[in-house]
């Protein structure tokens, strides 16, 4: 099997997928591609991660700027809210369903853990204090 045998072999497929992908209008190609501009985002975000966890290679370390994080923290922001504008999603109530039912599901963890005592010393390796990680909340880059 060679390279260009397997080139015409994806073409083929992908004539074959291609009939079920169909933009009805201008909307669903902008909706599509700011899908792609956010997952660009949170790849690069992604990067910088791994980098100030000197998990990247050695030539991209070498190039990392830490101060570099908050602007992909920021394009990641705006590249959601513009995916979420056209989508028509309302951010505050998304945000707002979202964190309660995080705190409703907190809430009745704690709850659950402190109803049985035998499922209470189940649950005591979940519960131990998180190991120290290199990026610690509100640290500064």
């Amino acid at each position: 099997m060679n390279i260009k045998n397997l080139e015409k072999r994806v073409r083929e497929i992908n004539k074959y997928f291609s009939r079920y992908i169909h933009l009805r209008d201008e909307k669903e190609y902008e909706i599509l591609a700011k899908t792609v501009k956010l997952n660009e985002e949170v790849g690069e975000l992604c990067n910088d991660i791994l980098s100030i966890l000197k998990l990247q290679r050695k030539s991209k370390l070498e190039r990392f700027k830490k101060s570099n994080i908050y602007q992909e923290f920021a394009d990641v922001i705006i590249a959601t809210l513009s995916l979420a504008s056209i989508s028509g999603v309302d951010v505050e109530r998304a945000l707002n369903d979202k964190l309660n039912k995080l705190e409703n599901k907190i809430k009745n963890s704690k709850h659950s853990l402190n109803s049985s005592s035998k499922r209470h010393r189940s649950n005591k390796a979940l519960i131990q204090k998180p190991r120290q990680r290199s990026i610690q909340p509100n640290t500064k880059f």
